[in-house]
């Protein structure tokens, strides 16, 4: 039988914002966030650095108005799917 790890209660100070929106995104794959930072702290053990590059953002206000939009159709049951470009093209024909 696997042994369970000890585990620390550990504070920080993040951005409300910030932490509001990752709750979201980590509720919608069913993690919770103690699970959500502990996969980062591993990931970053993994790869001996973080596990995203980091770097001033060059997108356009359009391209994170897009993001914004996936991450609400992501967590929407209802929300219609596509199988090929060529459907969804055809669906934006019909509108």
């Amino acid at each position: 039988m696997r042994k369970k790890k000890a585990t620390v209660p550990t504070q920080i100070r993040i951005d409300a914002d910030a932490k509001r929106e990752a709750t979201e995104i980590s509720a919608c794959i069913r993690l919770g966030m103690s699970s959500t930072v502990n996969s980062f702290l591993h990931q970053c053990l993994l790869v001996k650095r973080l596990p995203f590059r980091v770097g001033l953002p060059s997108d356009s206000k359009i391209t994170w108005e897009a993001m914004d939009e996936a991450k609400v159709v992501a967590c929407d049951p209802k929300a219609k799917g596509y199988q090929s470009k060529e459907e969804r093209k055809a669906a934006l024909d019909e509108e």
